[in-house]
């Protein structure tokens, strides 16, 4: 975010159009809507400084290490009327795959049969990844940028498909992707880790690809023989 260069205060009723011209808003990352709101509620200083120390548009060697021991992300999408989804993805340490430093590539393994991410990712491809590490830094990462789907099929029959993913498409022993989610990084920043919570981890199988229902949860909030309002989704009214 741009600093207020002696223009005067930034008041709430200032028309937004002088707002932009003050912060040189096209310049910076971010959305309008923040830069806009950053200014009516005196944190343009704030934001800018955070911008200008913490924000790339690629992955540094540090980040590129930090996910290369991540277990666990949260994927946020929105199809294409900007309806949004947010999600959990894990694997094993280093399931995402940093390509370069401005590519990721995360699996997407059998059992993902909503498809609501994928979904929204056909129609619309921008995408926010968050990884945290709750059980050793306690610290986490904001990946913003766009997505295409790879069929794993399709990445196999590409001679100049990338070595690692070609050998996670083909592991003999553990969760095998059906396609992958290739990602052009736009965006990589730190997520402060005042609120992040200590966690440890604990030994115990994990159940990949299962269709177990009482390993994937069941119907654990009820909602199958929940009422359902003005006949929405189905099931009985």
């Amino acid at each position: 975010m741009n600093e207020h260069k002696g223009c005067g205060p930034l008041r709430s009723d200032r028309n937004y159009a002088e707002v932009r011209n003050d912060l040189g808003a096209r310049s910076l990352p971010g959305s309008d809507g923040e830069h806009r709101l950053q200014a009516v509620y005196g944190r343009t200083v704030s934001a800018r400084a955070f911008y200008r120390n913490q924000v790339l548009d690629y992955l540094n060697s540090a980040m590129q290490v930090f996910i290369a021991r991540q277990e666990m992300m949260f994927v946020a999408t929105a199809d294409r009327r900007g309806e949004a989804d947010a999600t959990f993805r894990a694997g094993e340490p280093g399931f995402v795959r940093v390509l370069d430093e401005r590519t990721l590539a995360y699996p997407e393994y059998r059992g993902n049969g909503v498809m609501a991410s994928l979904g929204n990712l056909s129609e619309n491809p921008h995408l926010g990844i968050l990884f945290i590490d709750f059980t050793r830094d306690k610290i986490g990462l904001h990946v913003n940028g766009s997505a295409r789907i790879i069929e794993s099929e399709e990445l196999l029959n590409d001679a100049s498909a990338p070595e690692v993913i070609r050998a996670d498409t083909l592991v003999a022993n553990g969760p095998r992707p059906e396609r992958w989610v290739l990602v052009s990084v736009a965006e990589a920043y730190v997520h402060c880790s005042k609120h992040i919570p200590r966690m440890q981890k604990l030994d115990e199988a994990v159940q990949w690809g299962t269709d177990d229902v009482r390993a994937k949860g069941g119907d654990y909030f009820g909602a199958k023989s929940a009422r359902r309002r003005n006949g929405r989704f189905g099931g009985s009214s």
